[in-house]
Protein backbone atom coordinates (compact mmCIF):
# COMPACT_ATOMS: atom_id res chain seq x y z
CA UNK A 1 0.00 0.00 0.00
CA UNK A 2 2.57 2.68 0.52
CA UNK A 3 4.71 1.44 -3.03
CA UNK A 4 1.15 2.48 -4.44
CA UNK A 5 0.73 5.65 -2.38
CA UNK A 6 4.39 6.46 -3.55
CA UNK A 7 3.88 5.16 -6.91
CA UNK A 8 1.02 7.60 -7.72
CA UNK A 9 3.05 10.84 -6.19
CA UNK A 10 5.58 9.86 -8.72
CA UNK A 11 3.24 9.50 -11.93
CA UNK A 12 1.41 12.67 -11.15
CA UNK A 13 4.56 14.54 -11.13
CA UNK A 14 5.32 12.91 -14.42
CA UNK A 15 8.86 11.59 -13.60
CA UNK A 16 7.93 8.32 -15.06
CA UNK A 17 5.77 6.70 -17.48
CA UNK A 18 2.58 4.71 -15.97
CA UNK A 19 2.40 2.26 -18.94
CA UNK A 20 6.30 1.66 -18.31
CA UNK A 21 6.11 0.89 -14.80
CA UNK A 22 3.76 -1.95 -14.18
CA UNK A 23 5.67 -4.24 -17.26
CA UNK A 24 9.00 -3.44 -15.11
CA UNK A 25 7.36 -4.83 -12.15
CA UNK A 26 6.25 -8.47 -13.71
CA UNK A 27 9.69 -8.62 -15.43
CA UNK A 28 11.58 -8.42 -11.79
CA UNK A 29 8.53 -10.96 -10.40
CA UNK A 30 9.41 -12.89 -13.56
CA UNK A 31 13.35 -13.36 -12.01
CA UNK A 32 12.48 -13.56 -8.61
CA UNK A 33 9.82 -16.83 -9.06
CA UNK A 34 13.09 -18.01 -10.81
CA UNK A 35 15.48 -17.52 -8.46
CA UNK A 36 13.27 -18.55 -5.62
CA UNK A 37 12.35 -22.11 -7.83
CA UNK A 38 15.28 -22.58 -8.27
CA UNK A 39 16.38 -22.71 -4.83
CA UNK A 40 13.32 -24.54 -3.84
CA UNK A 41 14.47 -27.48 -6.69
CA UNK A 42 17.92 -27.42 -5.98
CA UNK A 43 19.26 -26.20 -8.80
CA UNK A 44 16.93 -27.73 -10.92
CA UNK A 45 15.20 -24.73 -12.38
CA UNK A 46 15.64 -26.01 -16.05
CA UNK A 47 14.42 -29.65 -15.45
CA UNK A 48 11.52 -28.04 -13.42
CA UNK A 49 10.59 -25.62 -16.83
CA UNK A 50 10.75 -28.63 -19.09
CA UNK A 51 8.26 -30.79 -16.95
CA UNK A 52 5.90 -28.14 -16.24
CA UNK A 53 5.88 -25.77 -19.27
CA UNK A 54 7.28 -27.58 -22.28
CA UNK A 55 5.51 -31.59 -21.48
CA UNK A 56 2.60 -29.94 -20.48
CA UNK A 57 1.76 -27.21 -23.28
CA UNK A 58 -1.96 -27.02 -22.22
CA UNK A 59 -1.58 -27.14 -18.42
CA UNK A 60 0.64 -23.95 -19.10
CA UNK A 61 -1.87 -22.85 -20.93
CA UNK A 62 -4.30 -22.69 -18.34
CA UNK A 63 -1.98 -19.65 -16.78
CA UNK A 64 -3.20 -17.25 -19.51
CA UNK A 65 -7.01 -17.30 -18.35
CA UNK A 66 -5.98 -15.39 -15.13
CA UNK A 67 -3.48 -12.83 -17.06
CA UNK A 68 -6.26 -12.14 -19.65
CA UNK A 69 -8.54 -11.57 -16.54
CA UNK A 70 -6.04 -9.28 -14.61
CA UNK A 71 -6.07 -7.32 -18.33
CA UNK A 72 -9.26 -6.69 -18.26
CA UNK A 73 -9.47 -5.40 -14.95
CA UNK A 74 -6.87 -3.16 -14.89
CA UNK A 75 -8.29 -1.99 -18.38
CA UNK A 76 -11.69 -1.16 -16.88
CA UNK A 77 -10.31 0.38 -13.58
CA UNK A 78 -9.05 3.09 -15.68
CA UNK A 79 -11.97 3.54 -18.04
CA UNK A 80 -14.28 3.57 -14.67
CA UNK A 81 -11.38 6.05 -13.26
CA UNK A 82 -11.77 8.28 -15.87
CA UNK A 83 -15.56 8.44 -14.92
CA UNK A 84 -15.67 8.25 -11.57
CA UNK A 85 -15.08 10.45 -8.69
CA UNK A 86 -12.24 9.13 -6.80
CA UNK A 87 -14.62 8.19 -3.19
CA UNK A 88 -17.47 7.07 -5.51
CA UNK A 89 -14.66 4.88 -7.17
CA UNK A 90 -12.92 3.66 -4.06
CA UNK A 91 -16.09 2.76 -2.07
CA UNK A 92 -17.25 0.64 -5.23
CA UNK A 93 -14.07 -1.23 -5.86
CA UNK A 94 -14.60 -2.56 -2.69
CA UNK A 95 -17.56 -4.91 -3.82
CA UNK A 96 -14.18 -6.92 -4.70
CA UNK A 97 -14.33 -8.40 -1.08
CA UNK A 98 -17.71 -9.42 -1.87
CA UNK A 99 -17.49 -11.03 -5.04
CA UNK A 100 -14.18 -12.75 -4.12
CA UNK A 101 -16.25 -14.82 -1.53
CA UNK A 102 -19.15 -15.05 -4.18
CA UNK A 103 -16.75 -16.65 -6.85
CA UNK A 104 -15.09 -18.98 -4.40
CA UNK A 105 -18.60 -20.82 -3.31
CA UNK A 106 -19.45 -21.20 -6.61
CA UNK A 107 -15.98 -22.08 -7.85
CA UNK A 108 -14.52 -23.97 -4.85
CA UNK A 109 -17.60 -24.85 -3.03
CA UNK A 110 -16.67 -23.63 -0.13
CA UNK A 111 -19.35 -22.21 2.36
CA UNK A 112 -19.61 -19.25 4.94
CA UNK A 113 -22.00 -18.48 7.39
CA UNK A 114 -24.05 -15.70 7.82
CA UNK A 115 -21.90 -14.06 10.53
CA UNK A 116 -19.19 -14.14 7.83
CA UNK A 117 -20.76 -12.40 5.01
CA UNK A 118 -21.42 -9.53 7.37
CA UNK A 119 -18.23 -9.22 8.40
CA UNK A 120 -16.95 -8.97 4.30
CA UNK A 121 -19.72 -6.76 3.91
CA UNK A 122 -18.43 -4.38 6.97
CA UNK A 123 -14.73 -5.16 6.05
CA UNK A 124 -15.68 -3.15 2.74
CA UNK A 125 -17.00 -0.21 4.45
CA UNK A 126 -14.45 0.10 6.41
CA UNK A 127 -11.96 0.06 3.69
CA UNK A 128 -13.37 2.73 1.97
CA UNK A 129 -14.49 5.17 5.22
CA UNK A 130 -10.42 5.08 5.68
CA UNK A 131 -9.78 5.51 2.01
CA UNK A 132 -12.38 8.55 1.72
CA UNK A 133 -10.96 9.97 4.83
CA UNK A 134 -7.52 10.19 3.41
CA UNK A 135 -8.11 11.40 0.20
CA UNK A 136 -10.37 14.27 1.83
CA UNK A 137 -6.97 15.26 4.00
CA UNK A 138 -4.93 14.71 0.32
CA UNK A 139 -7.16 16.73 -1.32
CA UNK A 140 -7.09 19.57 1.07
CA UNK A 141 -3.50 19.40 1.54
CA UNK A 142 -3.12 19.60 -2.11
CA UNK A 143 -5.49 22.98 -2.50
CA UNK A 144 -3.85 24.15 -0.19
CA UNK A 145 0.13 23.92 -2.27
CA UNK A 146 -1.81 24.93 -5.33
CA UNK A 147 -0.34 28.34 -6.48
CA UNK A 148 -1.33 28.86 -10.20
CA UNK A 149 -5.45 29.14 -10.34
CA UNK A 150 -5.21 29.80 -13.56
CA UNK A 151 -3.52 26.36 -14.71
CA UNK A 152 -6.02 24.61 -12.62
CA UNK A 153 -8.93 25.85 -14.68
CA UNK A 154 -7.41 25.09 -17.62
CA UNK A 155 -7.05 21.29 -16.36
CA UNK A 156 -10.89 21.82 -14.99
CA UNK A 157 -11.74 22.54 -18.22
CA UNK A 158 -9.66 19.94 -20.43
CA UNK A 159 -11.52 16.98 -18.22
CA UNK A 160 -13.77 14.56 -21.08
CA UNK A 161 -17.02 14.12 -20.14
CA UNK A 162 -17.84 11.42 -17.38
CA UNK A 163 -20.53 8.92 -17.36
CA UNK A 164 -21.49 7.54 -14.22
CA UNK A 165 -23.89 4.38 -15.85
CA UNK A 166 -20.12 3.17 -17.97
CA UNK A 167 -18.42 4.08 -14.81
CA UNK A 168 -19.95 1.92 -12.19
CA UNK A 169 -19.96 -0.74 -14.91
CA UNK A 170 -16.34 -0.56 -15.41
CA UNK A 171 -15.51 -1.19 -11.65
CA UNK A 172 -18.33 -3.53 -11.53
CA UNK A 173 -16.89 -6.15 -14.26
CA UNK A 174 -13.72 -5.12 -13.00
CA UNK A 175 -13.92 -6.74 -9.73
CA UNK A 176 -16.08 -9.34 -10.54
CA UNK A 177 -13.10 -10.37 -13.28
CA UNK A 178 -10.22 -9.87 -10.30
CA UNK A 179 -11.75 -12.30 -7.84
CA UNK A 180 -12.43 -14.94 -10.98
CA UNK A 181 -8.87 -14.62 -11.96
CA UNK A 182 -7.56 -14.85 -7.96
CA UNK A 183 -10.09 -17.75 -7.46
CA UNK A 184 -8.92 -19.49 -10.73
CA UNK A 185 -5.57 -18.80 -9.88
CA UNK A 186 -5.95 -20.73 -6.77
CA UNK A 187 -7.60 -23.88 -8.00
CA UNK A 188 -4.81 -24.03 -10.19
CA UNK A 189 -2.28 -23.62 -7.60
CA UNK A 190 -4.28 -26.42 -5.00
CA UNK A 191 -5.26 -28.58 -7.57
CA UNK A 192 -3.23 -31.87 -8.70
CA UNK A 193 -2.04 -32.48 -12.45
CA UNK A 194 -1.12 -34.83 -14.71
CA UNK A 195 2.21 -35.75 -16.20
CA UNK A 196 2.54 -36.33 -19.73
CA UNK A 197 1.71 -39.86 -19.76
CA UNK A 198 -1.45 -38.98 -17.93
CA UNK A 199 -0.43 -39.60 -14.70
CA UNK A 200 -1.49 -37.46 -11.55
CA UNK A 201 1.12 -35.66 -9.75
CA UNK A 202 1.59 -33.25 -6.81
CA UNK A 203 0.19 -29.82 -7.46
CA UNK A 204 2.97 -27.31 -9.59
CA UNK A 205 4.60 -24.71 -6.61
CA UNK A 206 3.73 -22.15 -6.10
CA UNK A 207 6.94 -20.34 -7.39
CA UNK A 208 6.80 -21.83 -10.64
CA UNK A 209 2.98 -20.95 -10.85
CA UNK A 210 3.84 -17.53 -10.38
CA UNK A 211 6.96 -17.74 -13.13
CA UNK A 212 4.15 -18.76 -15.16
CA UNK A 213 1.98 -16.14 -14.83
CA UNK A 214 4.60 -13.58 -14.81
CA UNK A 215 5.70 -14.72 -18.35
CA UNK A 216 2.32 -14.44 -19.90
CA UNK A 217 2.04 -10.96 -18.19
CA UNK A 218 4.94 -9.65 -19.41
CA UNK A 219 4.43 -10.41 -23.23
CA UNK A 220 0.95 -8.84 -22.54
CA UNK A 221 2.78 -5.90 -21.51
CA UNK A 222 4.97 -6.02 -24.08
CA UNK A 223 1.81 -6.07 -26.40
CA UNK A 224 0.90 -2.85 -24.71
CA UNK A 225 4.00 -1.04 -24.86
CA UNK A 226 4.62 -1.51 -28.66
CA UNK A 227 0.94 0.26 -29.17
CA UNK A 228 1.83 3.15 -27.31
CA UNK A 229 0.95 6.95 -28.73
CA UNK A 230 1.18 9.94 -28.44
CA UNK A 231 3.64 11.64 -26.06
CA UNK A 232 4.06 8.44 -24.00
CA UNK A 233 5.53 6.67 -26.86
CA UNK A 234 7.89 9.47 -27.39
CA UNK A 235 9.35 9.01 -23.87
CA UNK A 236 12.39 6.52 -23.71
CA UNK A 237 12.11 2.89 -22.64
CA UNK A 238 13.01 3.83 -18.95
CA UNK A 239 12.26 7.53 -18.83
CA UNK A 240 12.48 8.87 -14.92
CA UNK A 241 13.34 5.80 -13.56
CA UNK A 242 15.56 6.62 -10.69
CA UNK A 243 16.91 4.67 -7.68
CA UNK A 244 12.99 4.91 -5.71
CA UNK A 245 11.16 3.74 -8.75
CA UNK A 246 13.48 0.91 -8.76
CA UNK A 247 12.66 0.26 -5.16
CA UNK A 248 8.85 0.30 -5.87
CA UNK A 249 9.34 -2.01 -9.01
CA UNK A 250 11.23 -4.62 -5.94
CA UNK A 251 8.31 -4.03 -3.58
CA UNK A 252 5.73 -4.32 -5.91
CA UNK A 253 7.49 -7.87 -7.30
CA UNK A 254 7.67 -8.76 -3.96
CA UNK A 255 3.99 -8.35 -3.20
CA UNK A 256 2.65 -10.00 -5.73
CA UNK A 257 4.97 -13.04 -4.58
CA UNK A 258 3.15 -12.92 -1.10
CA UNK A 259 0.00 -12.51 -2.88
CA UNK A 260 0.66 -16.05 -4.51
CA UNK A 261 1.69 -17.42 -1.46
CA UNK A 262 -1.38 -16.52 0.55
CA UNK A 263 -3.56 -18.13 -1.82
CA UNK A 264 -1.80 -21.09 -2.08
CA UNK A 265 -1.62 -21.64 1.90
CA UNK A 266 -4.81 -19.51 2.77
CA UNK A 267 -7.35 -18.68 0.24
CA UNK A 268 -8.16 -15.27 -1.65
CA UNK A 269 -11.14 -14.18 1.27
CA UNK A 270 -8.34 -14.10 3.88
CA UNK A 271 -5.95 -12.43 1.34
CA UNK A 272 -9.14 -9.73 1.01
CA UNK A 273 -9.18 -9.33 4.93
CA UNK A 274 -5.16 -8.96 4.71
CA UNK A 275 -5.65 -6.20 2.64
CA UNK A 276 -7.99 -4.38 4.75
CA UNK A 277 -5.76 -4.73 7.82
CA UNK A 278 -3.05 -3.23 4.95
CA UNK A 279 -4.85 -0.33 4.41
CA UNK A 280 -4.60 0.69 8.48
CA UNK A 281 -1.05 -0.33 8.97
CA UNK A 282 -0.27 2.07 4.98
CA UNK A 283 -2.22 4.66 6.52
CA UNK A 284 -0.64 4.84 9.80
CA UNK A 285 3.12 4.82 8.19
CA UNK A 286 1.82 7.67 6.48
CA UNK A 287 1.63 9.46 9.42
CA UNK A 288 5.07 9.00 10.20
CA UNK A 289 6.82 9.47 6.95
CA UNK A 290 4.34 12.09 4.83
CA UNK A 291 2.57 13.65 8.06
CA UNK A 292 -0.47 12.70 6.66
CA UNK A 293 -3.60 14.20 8.57
CA UNK A 294 -5.69 11.57 10.60
CA UNK A 295 -9.03 12.35 12.21
CA UNK A 296 -12.27 10.21 13.47
CA UNK A 297 -13.19 8.90 10.25
CA UNK A 298 -9.63 6.99 10.20
CA UNK A 299 -10.55 5.97 13.68
CA UNK A 300 -14.16 4.67 12.89
CA UNK A 301 -13.21 2.63 9.48
CA UNK A 302 -9.89 1.15 11.42
CA UNK A 303 -12.30 0.13 14.18
CA UNK A 304 -14.89 -1.56 11.42
CA UNK A 305 -11.91 -3.49 9.44
CA UNK A 306 -10.24 -4.76 12.63
CA UNK A 307 -13.75 -5.57 14.05
CA UNK A 308 -15.11 -7.51 10.92
CA UNK A 309 -11.40 -9.58 10.52
CA UNK A 310 -11.46 -10.83 14.02
CA UNK A 311 -15.21 -11.73 13.81
CA UNK A 312 -14.45 -13.46 10.51
CA UNK A 313 -12.81 -15.94 12.39
CA UNK A 314 -13.83 -16.34 15.91
CA UNK A 315 -17.67 -16.68 17.33
CA UNK A 316 -19.50 -13.60 18.59
CA UNK A 317 -19.66 -12.76 22.21
CA UNK A 318 -22.23 -14.37 24.06
CA UNK A 319 -23.93 -11.64 25.09
CA UNK A 320 -24.91 -11.00 21.73
CA UNK A 321 -25.86 -14.63 20.55
CA UNK A 322 -27.12 -15.82 23.88
CA UNK A 323 -25.77 -19.11 22.57
CA UNK A 324 -22.31 -20.81 24.00
CA UNK A 325 -19.19 -19.98 21.72
CA UNK A 326 -17.43 -22.91 19.93
CA UNK A 327 -20.19 -24.90 18.63
CA UNK A 328 -19.67 -28.23 16.60
CA UNK A 329 -22.22 -26.33 13.96
CA UNK A 330 -20.51 -22.47 13.50
CA UNK A 331 -16.89 -24.59 13.30
CA UNK A 332 -18.05 -26.19 10.39
CA UNK A 333 -19.10 -23.52 8.87
CA UNK A 334 -16.50 -21.27 9.79
CA UNK A 335 -14.18 -23.06 7.62
CA UNK A 336 -13.96 -23.25 3.81
CA UNK A 337 -14.60 -26.63 2.61
CA UNK A 338 -12.01 -28.40 1.23
CA UNK A 339 -10.67 -28.23 -2.56
CA UNK A 340 -11.93 -31.36 -4.41
CA UNK A 341 -9.47 -33.28 -5.60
Amino acid sequence: MLGYREEEKIFKRNFVCPSNFPWKNVIAQLVFSAILEYNVTKGQLIKSIKENIIDVPLDFLRILVPSLLYLVQNTLLYVALSNLSAPLFQVTYQTKVLTTALVSVVMLNRRYSFKQWVCLFFLGIGVAVVLLGESHANQSSEETEEADADAEEKEESDKPEQSLFIGLVSVLIACLSSALAGVYFEKVLKKSTKNEFGKERPPVSVWMRNFQLAFFSVVIAIGQYTTLSGDEAEKPFLFGFNSTVWVLCLLQAGGGLLVAAVIKYADNVLKGLATGVSVIVSSACAVVLFGTALGVQFLAGAFIILASVYFFANDLPTCLTGKESGSKKEDIEMKPLVLPK
